[in-house]
């Protein structure tokens, strides 16, 4: 236990490393993306007027500043006010935070609910026509990118065969096409990395042991081989679970999913930067917190890593 609170501190102070240099760089790539003002009031407005609301916004000082007050403001949880809603930006963000919850939740229960089992059977019958199809379709996954596989979702499932809603969020006919484009690519990778960390414990000398004593093989998989290989297993799961939350951008766009992704593209349209910076704020965090509680049981699973 002793080594594992350094191992915590060590990791918190990178996470919080990381989630201020994803701030500070959205803080700045917002105000290279162009002057918000000119979109919210007509072209022929007076100067006189532009100038009002520009400092209203607070756009009128030096951007260090704005970054100083900026970064004040974050650490009391406030992200100003949106200049597209009207409303504190932290506000607009968390209503729509529960659908992007949704969304990954269903696509992550999905992902590891087909993908563990599948690199599991592809690893006891490695070089079979199981195990070779089965790592053809996670290739499959990993290549294809997200958008393709949603319109092609779209196309085949919604507006070829008529069975599942095409975009929208209500009942969970909505969900099942948009979690399983989002779950595809996690899908995959879970699979892929399962077979090998798998393949690798079967290689062990414990397990051959094992099996000489009568050891059943069902027993063997069960108790020795998943247990080995449950460090990577986890740590990849964690991280996908991560990515999910974070990076739904393409896949809530592609399907209408009112979720945070499809907000920061609207808000980046529209330079409403206060909504933006709170989204990746907000997806930056989820990822990093995520993280950190991987490491750490990544640390109890396994003494030698508190060393790192």
């Amino acid at each position: 236990m002793r080594g594992l609170l350094p191992f915590l501190g060590r990791r918190l102070a990178r996470a919080l490393i990381c989630l201020w240099l994803v701030t500070s760089v959205v803080f700045v790539v917002m105000r290279l993306s162009g002057d918000p003002v000119p979109l919210l009031l007509p072209q022929d407005a007076p100067r006189s007027e532009f100038a009002r609301v520009r400092a209203e916004l607070g756009l009128d000082l030096p951007v260090p500043l704005q970054y100083g007050i900026f970064v004040k403001n974050v650490f009391r949880g406030d992200f100003g006010q949106s200049i597209r809603y009207r409303e504190q930006a932290f506000r607009v963000v968390v209503g729509y935070l529960p659908a992007t919850i949704e969304l990954g939740l269903a696509a992550f229960a999905l992902a590891v609910v087909v993908a563990v089992p599948i690199g599991l059977l592809s690893a006891m019958r490695r070089n079979t026509a199981l195990d070779q199809a089965a790592m053809g379709v996670a290739l499959i996954g990993q290549s294809a990118p997200t958008f393709f596989l949603g319109i092609l979702f779209i196309l085949l499932i919604s507006l070829k065969a008529g069975l599942l809603p095409t975009s929208g969020r209500g009942s969970l006919a909505h969900l099942v096409l948009p979690a399983v484009t989002l779950g595809a690519f996690a899908m995959a990778s879970i699979a892929r990395l399962t077979r090998s960390a798998v393949l690798e414990v079967l290689s062990a000398d414990f397990i051959r042991t094992a099996r000489a004593k009568g050891v059943s093989e069902v027993l063997v998989v069960a108790k020795h081989t998943l247990r080995n290989a449950a460090i990577p297993i986890v740590t990849i799961t964690g991280l996908q679970f991560g990515s999910l939350l974070g990076g739904a951008v393409v896949t809530e766009t592609v399907f209408a999913w009112p979720g945070i992704g499809r907000l920061a593209i609207q808000s980046i349209y529209n330079r409403d930067y206060p909504v933006v910076q709170c989204t990746v704020f907000l997806a930056a965090l989820m990822f990093i917190v995520i993280n950190l509680m991987i490491d750490l049981l990544y640390g109890l699973l396994d003494p030698r890593a508190r060393a790192d």
